[in-house]
């Protein structure tokens, strides 16, 4: 055998002997790790757009139109909010995954 050979099975022996201590994580990007009852079931409620500053909506991977994140004019939690983004705006993600990318990320999830 020639020394690279050596180095790859030190390479292949190392690997099988640390292999066991690293983490495992089970993830799906449309669901959450832990179960959450609030993004298993489809929304219900519609944000009321009197009370909101802006009013985009997208269509997510499911093919389903969510209203953007907003601001609330009154300053409460509009109906149907998943999550307060850390800008203030509100989310109705109705997945964890990806909820508030463009607003600094999640700054609390609502119930």
């Amino acid at each position: 055998m020639r020394l690279r050979d050596y180095r790859a099975w030190a390479v292949l022996i190392a690997v099988a002997l640390i292999a066991p201590a690293l983490p495992t994580y089970a993830y799906d990007r449309d669901t959450p790790a832990t179960p959450d009852v609030q993004f298993n079931r489809p929304k219900t409620s519609q944000p009321d757009e009197a009370d909101l500053k802006e009013h985009g909506h997208y269509v997510n991977k499911q093919g389903a139109t969510v209203h953007s994140p907003a601001h609330s004019k009154s300053g409460a939690v509009p109906d149907g909010a998943s999550a307060q983004c850390r800008d203030g705006t509100y989310s109705f993600s109705q997945h964890r995954s990806g909820t508030c990318s463009h607003h600094g990320g999640v700054s609390k999830w609502l119930n």
